[in-house]
């Protein structure tokens, strides 16, 4: 490291030194799948326990978001005030004695700076080994850098002199492979924009499909970018067809130029084994060095892993800081009108339902919706517009179609649309540009008619100035409002404001209440300030555990959430192995409902590039994951698994204890009717008849659909119950305590003697009438009556 260097980062610590806290959480950089993020998580010198704790010194909320900062709480700036004093004197002496030297130090390093900058040499040209002269003049015009104007080959060229006209002197910037390999890249670029830009503004399937031939194209000329899109879509097979190892030899490439992407997509394959061997520890290295370059998705993969303790050990405050980063990133995202919807489909019980489980809107339903809207119903205009305006239940967001809804709607005079039209103006999209005047009036509308939608909306309005000026009182007021109806953003925006302190006195348990209240909306929002307030401890007992499932479920909203769809129209398009390779993806990333599906798809045998050897294994991995979410089926199959012997060894032991973790948590009535034939047969627990019979009762009152099976193995109970009975029971014993003279009398042999004769003679009767009826029949054959021929064939009368 240079002296200038060392003096910047000597600088950098005493800036960070007089600032006095870590920089605010809110304001990290906005990490995307790109990598666009310079300093990670495990560069910072703190560790991350140390890093929570200096950042609950204080948070504030903006947009209904908390957002930490540097600034202490009122308790701990009373507590800390003495110490401040003394530091502040310690750093006042410490800045007058080093003011003097640091500023000569920084001019030296500024000069030595300004002569090693590195000087443009001429190559070739008239002034062959001569630096390039910036700015020079070139028919009429300076040129501060090296231009290609005036050249039909497109070289870099610099001039020597100022006036190139004058002394001709001149020298190419670059050689010519040099210029060759720009030429190359710039064409590569020029072919990726093109299939990017018939990528986005396409929806047709055949139209993706030629805009991934141009990116196939780009990325044969060394492209990046064009790599990792069309690595991608060769892992899962979109739009090209699924190539596991093409796209490994892509991935190893974009690993080796340092690409995010490729890291993690490389760590993925090493962890799913898919085109590799599987390798946990390689992994686990991809992942890292896919989280450092700062992408999201490693960073989420890592929060996972850490809290579950995959391949590393169990660590809540890692998992913490991972998280917490990601859920920045996924909450700065959301705007006003509330992010896409989440649509969680299990293939489990879409496949015996279908349809019912899954909350999708048929086709013909749609149609039906859509008539009613077209012929004036106000309700139907209204909901599909909420439904193009967020998307989900198979209807893909499109902001024109909610628009053209709601301003029917609105016409008619629904305030509910009114006030939908007012956050589509106060956001501003491609459709509708953004406009507070307009979003004011049609907020003011809505409001005036009670509509709490109106209301919120009006009090961000007032809280943030938007077209009126800043009045905290009414956006108190029109949040209380909408939060008393149980609007979701009015009781968000009432928690901000409780919590900050703005238009009343700061109150962490008003705060707390609210947020708790919109998170049972499932606004993403309140999970995000919830996880903030648990993560530092503010207003409630500090716990790393509720902090990160708070953070897990913001995460679990971010854009890459929309490939849950992806893989479900894949696997209902018949493309297990595409679906299965995106469930496997969205697996590694903590989603339950991709590891029960990816789960369920390799239980099934339906993904070909998985060795048949290898399915339940892998299988029985993801059941395992999804149970310790809390799973309910997932935790059964387990247990089956062990029953069985799929996937692992025959163990009924650990099929027992899972069968009880699924009854004593889930109240599963599954579970309970196979505990309850496991005491039956004595399998991994001590035969207990009793025992059975009492895990069959609770089964049929857990679940009517167990009523049935439960009856009939209440009754093969009894069978073998009462057959238990006599078999324990001494038979001879039985028959000597009884006295035959007092229980028929003295002369019952008689009687017995009697019936016996009567029996006999009743069947040598039967018999002999048996052997009677046998050579009668077998001599007797029915007349065959003869048939009269048909009316034309008859003899004349």
């Amino acid at each position: 490291m240079g002296r200038r260097a060392r003096w910047v980062a000597v600088l950098l610590c005493l800036a960070a030194l007089s600032a006095g806290a870590l920089p605010a959480v809110g304001a990290l950089p906005a990490a995307d799948e790109e990598g666009n993020q310079d300093e990670s998580l495990e560069s910072k010198t703190l560790s991350a326990e140390d890093q929570v704790k200096d950042h609950s010194t204080g948070t504030r909320v903006v947009a209904g978001q908390i957002f930490l900062e540097s600034g202490k709480s009122d308790s701990q700036s009373e507590n800390e005030e003495s110490f401040h004093s003394q530091e502040e004197e310690k750093e006042n002496s410490l800045e007058e004695l080093n003011s003097l030297e640091m500023s000569s130090l920084l001019n030296k390093d500024l000069e030595e700076a300004e002569i090693q900058s590195p000087v443009l040499t001429a190559i070739g040209g008239t002034a062959d080994g001569e630096p390039c002269h910036f700015p020079f003049l070139f028919m009429e015009k300076e040129y501060a850098e090296c231009t290609a104007d005036g050249r039909e080959d497109g070289r870099l060229w610099c001039a020597t002199t100022y006036d190139y006209k004058k002394d001709q002197k001149w020298g190419f910037c670059e050689s010519e492979e040099q210029s060759n390999k720009r030429r190359q890249m710039q064409e590569a670029e020029d072919v990726y924009q093109i299939g990017m830009k018939i990528l986005n503004e396409s929806s047709k399937k055949a139209q993706k499909k030629v805009a991934y031939q141009y990116l196939l194209k780009a990325a044969d000329m060394n492209h990046t970018k064009a790599m990792e899109k069309v690595s991608y879509a060769l892992l899962f097979g979109d739009y090209l067809k699924q190539n596991i190892q093409a796209s490994k030899e892509l991935f190893e490439k974009l690993t080796e130029e340092g690409s995010p992407k490729g890291q993690m997509a490389l760590g993925f394959l090493y962890a799913s084994g898919l085109g590799v061997n599987s390798s946990q520890a390689k992994a686990l290295v991809y992942y890292t060095f896919g989280a450092l370059g700062g992408n999201l998705i490693a960073h989420m993969i890592l929060g996972y892993r850490y809290w579950a303790g995959i391949g590393v050990l169990q660590s809540c405050e890692s998992a913490l800081t991972h998280y917490r980063l990601v859920a920045n990133h996924v909450a700065s995202d959301i705007s006003l009108t509330g992010g896409t919807v989440v649509q969680r489909i299990r293939l489990a019980d879409e496949v015996e339902n279908p349809g019912m489980a899954s909350g999708m809107l048929e086709e013909d339903l749609i149609q039906y919706y859509q008539f009613l809207a077209e012929k004036g119903d106000v309700q139907a205009q209204v909901g599909l517009g909420q439904l193009h305006l967020h998307g989900g239940r198979g209807v893909e967001q499109n902001h024109q179609r909610a628009f053209e809804y709601f301003n029917q709607a609105a016409n008619a005079g629904n305030s509910h649309a009114m006030a939908f039209l007012g956050k589509m103006y106060s956001e501003g999209s491609d459709v509708v540009p953004q406009s507070n005047e307009t979003a004011l009036q049609y907020f003011k509308k809505a409001a005036d008619m009670g509509n709490p939608v109106g209301q919120s909306g009006l009090g961000m309005a007032y809280l943030y100035g938007r077209g009126v000026p800043v009045n905290y009182e009414l956006a108190l007021k029109y949040f209380q409002k909408a939060a008393e109806q149980g609007w979701v953003d009015g009781q968000l925006q009432l928690g901000s404001m409780y919590y900050n302190g703005i238009g009343v006195k700061k109150d962490y348990k008003q705060a707390l209440k609210y947020f708790n209240l919109a998170s049972q909306g499932g606004h993403i929002l309140a999970f995000y300030n919830l996880a903030q307030m648990h993560a530092t401890g503010t207003g409630v007992m500090r716990s790393c555990h509720t902090a990160v499932e708070l953070f897990k479920n913001v995460c679990e909203r971010g854009r890459w959430s929309e490939r849950l769809m992806t893989a479900y129209n894949s696997y209902k398009d018949g493309d297990s192995n595409s679906a299965v390779v995106q469930y496997l993806l969205l697996a590694e990333q903590g989603y339950e409902v991709a590891q029960s599906n990816a789960a369920f798809i390799l239980d099934q045998k339906e993904a070909s590039i998985v060795g048949e050897n290898e399915t339940y294994p892998r299988a029985l991995l993801h059941w395992n994951r999804a149970a310790s979410q809390g799973y309910t089926v997932a935790r059964i199959k387990l247990g089956d698994y062990h029953f069985y012997g799929f996937g692992t060894d025959v163990d009924y032991e650990t099929a027992f204890i899972h069968y009880r973790l699924a009854s004593e948590q889930q109240h599963s009535a599954q579970a309970m009717f196979n505990l309850g034939y496991m005491h039956e047969k004595g399998l991994g627990i001590k035969q207990d008849i009793h025992l059975a019979k009492r895990f069959y009762d609770m089964a049929a009152e857990a679940s009517p659909d167990a009523q049935v099976p439960v009856f009939l193995a209440l009754c093969k109970l009894g069978v073998i119950y009462s057959l238990q009975y006599i078999r324990e029971i001494n038979i001879r014993e039985v028959f000597s305590h009884i006295d035959m003279d007092q229980l028929l009398g003295p002369e019952w042999d008689l009687y017995l003697m009697t019936i016996i004769a009567l029996l006999l003679g009743t069947i040598i009767a039967y018999r002999q009438r048996q052997h009677q009826a046998i050579p009668r029949a077998a001599g007797l054959r029915p007349a065959v009556p003869q048939q009269e021929p048909p009316p034309e064939h008859q003899p004349p009368q």
